[in-house]
């Protein structure tokens, strides 16, 4: 079965930085486009940013744009965040899917905080 494992967040302060990690396994990553999500306290769940399937093309949520960087390793099954220049507003549970999500992939995802 598909599973998707997130990892990397923790507690990080304003202007700092995270790399988060997702390990895919159960279903040819190298041949599907991949994303990471969000969802903050009292949020929906939204699109932080996409990569395709040979990582030749990516795309960002403007609130994000210029300051995360989505990556992949298909040799590893796995695609990355690094996160710059973080924000109190990026304190959220980040999760990694397919673009476009299915819904019965989702993981338990990974907890950033940014605070001082």
């Amino acid at each position: 079965q598909v599973q998707l494992v997130e990892s990397g967040g923790g507690l990080a302060q304003p202007g700092g930085s995270l790399r988060l990690s997702c390990a895919a396994s159960g279903f040819t990553f190298s041949m599907h486009g991949m994303a990471w999500y969000r969802q903050a306290p009292g949020k929906e769940r939204e699109l932080v940013a996409t990569i395709t399937s040979g990582g030749g093309s990516t795309n960002y949520a403007d609130s994000v744009k210029g300051r995360f960087t989505i990556s992949r390793d298909n040799a590893k099954n796995t695609v990355y965040l690094q996160m710059n220049s973080l924000k109190p507003e990026d304190t959220a549970v980040y999760y990694c899917n397919r673009f476009p999500l299915v819904p019965s992939w989702w993981g338990k995802g990974t907890l950033v905080t940014v605070s001082s």
